[in-house]
């Protein structure tokens, strides 16, 4: 069974076992998750959601992704430039469970 889910303000594509990297989730290590925001269930569309569709999974982990650097200046100006350094958090899931 396949699914896209609305997680974070991001759409995945998921199906039963699949390991996902959503934005961070308030859920500790081996909590279990609900989405109810089931966009599509195989090849039934929703309006926006499917009413009564719901997909469980399972936290792994929280962690963060490696680190990007940014690098701001401005052209012919040697004074304003800066590096700054981001690492995004995320929530690791693995999918148990489809049900439509």
């Amino acid at each position: 069974m396949n699914a896209v889910i609305k997680v974070g303000g991001k759409q995945y594509f998921v199906k039963e076992n699949d390991v996902i990297f959503v934005e961070k989730l308030n859920a500790e290590a081996g909590d279990k998750v609900s989405f109810d925001q089931v966009l599509m269930l195989d090849n039934k569309v929703g309006n926006p959601y499917l009413e009564g569709a719901t997909v469980l999974g399972e936290v792994l982990k929280n962690g963060k992704q490696k680190k990007i650097r940014v690098f701001k200046y401005k052209s012919k100006d040697r004074s304003n430039r800066r590096t700054q350094g981001h690492r995004q958090p995320y929530t690791q899931i693995k999918i148990t469970k489809i049900n439509g």
